[in-house]
């Protein structure tokens, strides 16, 4: 396959006019979607809401237009909601579009790499962990508005822990009003799909809402009351950048990176499923994609973006099957933006916040997130509590970092505790192969089998005791898939030791990597080709050879002149 290979050019040799009505009714919806969505994710992202609805026209046109999926669907999405604000308050906006910018460069040199399936190795229990504290923090984002609550002045509510205390601290200025409104949304995202799936239950809650505080004359803060929402796309704009400023955005563009290439690929991977097609999604070209894409709503003042699974499954359903679904959906939404965006002002901030509650109780996981708790082992569910933890109290940087770290001593942990190594006895049961005949080891040999991978974690376990009289060592290594260095530096230790007593030693069975890594290290040379033996039947026969004819060890033989790779 291709690193780049846009699935548009290949789904243009047999368009027709039926797919094209189909992709029009679906770009169509998608964009009445996707219009309150990407307010309420820009304003939770702490920026004003004509950006969201920038980062969905550009990002999603250029997504489409350049993506290695058919129908996924891209835009601002909750995962970046956390990361976005808390640049937004130590950089402004300037330092946002810089690291839009590095994290779209970023997804380019991943897919030109052709790391798209390095993706899945990020732990279930981190990404499931972070994803809730996500959730988890854009409730408590929007409580202030969902409630109605004034805040004190000089309240300080950046982080997520700041914005809690001053919930508690303003909770006796709740407009019960706005609650009232507030909670007549929930009920209408929630309850409308049951009546009508067609229609998005977004669009009815902001025309209820909007009604409703318009002929009431609600006391209700609206869009209109705090911000002004431009008509247009806004100019090309190159941000100063110096060095400071690129080393100090580095995580956070990094992470950004990361959750854009999982989140698209997850939907590229959810919306395969969905159209049953035998043509699967391109994962190298979707990080290309999303990476062009990103830097284009940089360039244009948009908010990072990537593959929104709702939407996209949005898109499957209503027949969108092709990338032209995707920018017809963009195209809409800058309809919407040219000729429709005064009326966007009159939507209730409480509506806003509860599409935003809808959106975190969609993307919790919480089934997941209780099975992992009521199943998974202790420590993977501690690397789930301390990601989702940290997530909600500090950001979501910390929170990856220390739990890939987590995740890494466990995985280390476990691969430790799976390696063992066996000495087998003279006619020793567990040496029956297959055909069930036991293995006759020859006097003064002694065979020990190595099972799991050698690395530093198991480098200490690497101690094989020379019995007196002895003249023959054979590691059996056929269940060893993997050595490293630290390993290595034993096993010579023990090589050096056998020399030293006079003891042959011999490699039964070693894989390709393993041997690669003996190899290179010199190890294979200095213990003597010959007496790297295909399998244990072999390595027995050399055995009973060298103490039947009393074979001396050559010590004098050339070696590699190597210690160390």
């Amino acid at each position: 396959m291709k690193v780049f290979q846009p699935k548009l050019f290949t789904c243009m040799k047999t368009y027709n006019k039926k797919q094209f009505v189909n992709d029009l009714i679906a770009g169509i919806i998608v964009a009445i979607i996707a219009l309150p969505l990407s307010i309420a994710l820009a304003i939770a992202s702490g920026v004003g809401p004509e950006r969201g609805i920038f980062t969905a026209i550009i990002a999603g046109f250029v997504i489409s237009f350049l993506g290695g999926s058919k129908v996924n669907i891209s835009g601002p999405t909750a995962a970046f909601a956390t990361i976005v604000a808390g640049i937004v308050v130590e950089f402004g906006m300037s330092g946002l579009i810089v690291a839009t910018i590095m994290a779209g460069i970023m997804l380019v040199i991943m897919g030109i790499c052709r790391l798209g399936a390095l993706i899945k190795f990020i732990p279930y229990t981190i990404t499931t962990g972070f994803t809730a504290g996500i959730a988890v923090t854009i409730v408590i984002g929007q409580i202030k508005d969902f409630l109605g609550l004034t805040y004190a002045e000089g309240t300080v509510a950046i982080e997520t822990m700041e914005k809690l205390e001053a919930v508690g601290h303003s909770i006796t200025t709740l407009n019960p009003q706005a609650l009232v409104v507030g909670i007549i949304g929930l009920v209408i995202l929630f309850g409308w799909p049951k009546i009508n799936k067609k229609i998005p239950s977004s669009l009815i809650a902001v025309i209820v809402g909007i009604i409703i505080v318009k002929v009431g004359g609600l006391n209700v803060s609206t869009i209109g009351d705090l911000y002004v929402i431009p008509r247009g796309l806004p100019e090309l704009s190159i941000p100063n950048v110096d060095f400071n400023m690129i080393s100090s955005l580095l995580p956070s563009a990094f992470t950004i990176a990361i959750l854009a290439a999982i989140e698209s690929l997850l939907s590229c991977v959810v919306s395969d499923g969905m159209v049953d097609a035998k043509e699967r999604h391109n994962s190298n070209t979707e990080l290309i994609a999303q990476g062009v894409g990103n830097i284009f709503s940089g360039l244009f003042g948009g908010i990072p973006a990537t593959g929104a699974i709702a939407r996209t499954a949005a898109n499957v359903n209503n027949g969108g099957r092709t990338p032209i679904a995707g920018m017809i959906h963009a195209g809409i939404l800058f309809v919407i933006l040219m000729f429709l965006m005064p009326f966007a002002e009159w939507i209730p901030m409480p509506i806003i916040a509860a599409i935003l509650f809808q959106v975190a109780y969609n993307m919790c996981g919480w089934k997941k997130f209780r099975r992992i708790v009521k199943d998974a082992p202790k420590m993977d569910i501690a690397v789930l509590l301390v990601t989702f933890a940290l997530t909600v109290v500090f950001d979501l940087v910390v929170a990856i970092e220390v739990g890939m770290i987590l995740a890494v001593v466990l995985f280390m942990k476990r691969m430790a505790d799976v390696t063992h190594i066996r000495t087998w006895t003279q006619y020793d049961e567990a040496a029956t192969e297959d055909g069930g005949r036991l293995k006759n080891i020859p006097e003064k040999t002694a065979v020990y089998e190595i099972e799991g991978p050698m690395f530093f974690a198991t480098a200490d376990k690497i101690d094989f005791p020379i019995r007196p009289g002895m003249k023959v060592m054979i590691l059996r290594m056929r269940n060893v898939p993997s050595l490293d260095v630290s390993a290595i530096r034993p096993l010579r230790a023990i090589y050096e030791v056998c020399e030293d007593e006079g003891v042959h030693m011999l490699i039964s069975h070693a894989n390709e990597q393993p041997f690669r890594m003996m190899e290179k290290d010199g190890l294979v040379d200095d213990i003597g080709r010959d007496n790297f033996l295909a399998n244990i039947d072999a390595a027995l026969a050399r055995a009973e050879e060298i103490v039947k004819n009393n074979i001396p060890l050559d010590k004098n033989r050339p070696k590699s002149g190597k210690h160390n790779i």
